[in-house]
């Protein structure tokens, strides 16, 4: 008898220290998963609070929010920068899935874009290096992204997209649109892929408004009716201040269930309040 309970009692010990090697190893694991989410998280504002460039007759304003389930990160972001030949960049994008990898891999496409940036500011150009660079990555997810090249002396902007949401344009003589040019595919997915790019000049005043599909796609939300809902804000208020105009329309999100993270970047042109006139002319 005596003789089993000291085999019992040694079984015991032994189970213990594999218990607690096993919950050393799960805290562990734990803490490592939260600093990669707390890293994450940390690019994620680096990069949504860098300031967009501030023109005489442009004025950019973005906002981001995440899912309404899962980490308070994700993979959609926006950017604007001025570029070597005095245009300025404008790009918004979506990467698949709202996680830790996501977030990481839009940290890097951010990258790659103002790096090819440098060397080309044709958007059609900037999208295909970038996907290039990306397929030579190797990573196992997309990017959907919009890049567009604003140049302040002659007004002219041109945009490029890969398997984006389509913008929204409306000027301040009535005129509004959802801006269905031709597109390629997302960035990550086929490389040599071409990107056509589309030629417009912005006169007068308006409203170029960039979206991420969290902003008008839900579950149970059809992207027709987000879609037409962000027309309906922009046509109203895009002689209005940008932030203000940012701010309402990233409200839509709320109206499709908020699955997906969400962004939105707005270019507002000309003089605020100004109305009406012609705001644009397509190329």
């Amino acid at each position: 008898m005596a003789h089993r309970r000291t085999d019992s009692a040694g079984a015991t010990r032994e189970l213990l220290q594999k218990l607690g090697d096993l919950t050393g190893r799960i805290l562990d694991q734990i803490k490592f998963q939260q600093a990669r989410v707390e890293l994450a998280a940390a690019l994620q504002r680096q990069v949504l609070a860098a300031e967009l460039p501030v023109l005489p007759d442009l004025r950019a304003a973005g906002r981001y929010t995440p899912a309404r389930v899962g980490l308070d990160i994700g993979g959609d972001w926006y950017d604007g920068f001025v570029m070597a030949d005095g245009s300025v960049g404008f790009a918004i994008g979506d990467v698949q899935g709202h996680d830790v990898e996501a977030a990481a891999l839009m940290g890097q496409v951010r990258t790659c874009l103002r790096a090819v940036a440098t060397a080309t500011t044709d958007p059609a150009e900037v999208l295909g290096r970038t996907n290039d660079l990306l397929v030579s990555m190797a990573t196992e997810l997309f990017v959907t992204c919009s890049f567009l090249r604003f140049d302040p002396a002659t007004g002219e902007l041109r945009d490029a997209r890969a398997g984006h949401v389509p913008a929204v344009w409306a000027t301040t003589d009535g005129r509004c649109e959802i801006v269905l040019d031709d597109g390629g595919l997302p960035l990550g997915i086929h490389a040599g892929e071409h990107y056509p790019s589309s030629r417009r000049l912005l006169t007068g005043a308006g409203a170029f408004v960039l979206l991420t599909d969290g902003v008008v796609e839900g579950p149970e939300y059809p992207i027709e009716d987000g879609m037409k809902r962000v027309a309906e804000l922009v046509a109203d208020a895009c002689c209005t201040d940008p932030d203000a105009l940012a701010a309402e329309v990233i409200k839509v999100a709320d109206l499709t269930g908020h699955n997906d993270d969400a962004a939105v970047l707005v270019l507002r042109y000309g003089r605020l309040g100004e109305r009406p006139g012609n705001g644009g002319d397509p190329g």
